[in-house]
């Protein structure tokens, strides 16, 4: 996984923030490439909220729309009590 991955699973737009926060955008990039994206996400998880709120993905929020509810109404099956 590469950091521009990483930041669209954390539905942040790689794009936007590298080009409004280059010099975060850089510094990050740095750290992630040499540390385990767990270990990232534990270190800047903070800050990965704030900069998720500044510079969300909207690809991810329009494919959510798109996907229908799930109905757990028909999986429910009653049960009539035993009579003797």
């Amino acid at each position: 996984m590469d950091f521009h991955d990483y930041l669209r699973s954390k539905k942040i737009d790689p794009e936007i923030f590298k080009k409004l926060a280059e010099e975060q955008y850089c510094e990050w990039e740095i750290i992630f490439n040499r540390i385990h994206p767990e270990s990232f996400t534990q270190q800047k998880l903070f800050l990965i909220n704030q900069v998720r709120r500044k510079y969300h993905l909207k690809e991810i929020s329009q494919e959510k729309k798109a996907t229908a509810p799930k109905t757990i109404g028909s999986e429910i099956k009653i049960l009539n009590p035993k009579t003797n």
